[in-house]
């Protein structure tokens, strides 16, 4: 089963020069709480953007770059969308599409599940999440985040159930 996991501005906005744009420590403690231990998705410039490979998690890298290769035993490249939709949107897994813009464009059609933190915020970015058709979804959790001196950004969590 895809599921997307994300964080997105009231303006759609995602990150800016591929970074992420705004501090907010309790959505990386949800990030990582939900997606360890389980297989995650991302596309080569989001990958080339994290610190390192994420631990006790299993990569799959989508480029369009054939020669592109990590030396690590959880990391595997894939080179097309399809692949990634036959192979993992019909398992009984949940598989994490973690981004960048583009590959949650072209996979949000074969996702289940969208765990979004809603950063209650507009925010310049150069890049945005597609948008939502909030019809086809059914909001199964919706928790407001508490804002503290770590968390100084308003933010809300929701996930959502394809209907």
């Amino acid at each position: 089963m895809l599921s997307i996991i994300a964080a997105i501005a009231e303006n759609g906005v995602i990150g800016n020069n591929n970074d992420l744009i705004w501090h907010l420590p309790a959505d990386l403690k949800r990030f990582k709480k939900i997606t360890s231990g389980h297989t995650v998705v991302l596309g080569r410039k989001t990958f080339q953007s994290l610190p390192g490979v994420l631990p006790n998690r299993h990569h799959v890298i989508i480029t369009k770059d054939d020669h592109f290769f990590v030396d690590d035993p959880n990391v595997e490249v894939i080179n097309s969308i399809e692949k990634i939709v036959d192979r993992f949107s019909k398992t009984e897994e949940e598989v994490f599409i973690i981004g960048g813009g583009e590959i949650y464009k072209q996979l949000l059609p074969y996702v289940n599940k969208l765990y979004i933190t809603k950063v209650k915020k507009h925010f310049d970015g150069d890049t945005y999440f597609p948008e939502i058709n909030y019809s086809e979804w059914n909001v199964i959790e919706q928790e407001s985040g508490v804002e503290d001196e770590r968390n100084t950004i308003p933010y809300e969590f929701i996930s959502l159930m394809k209907k």
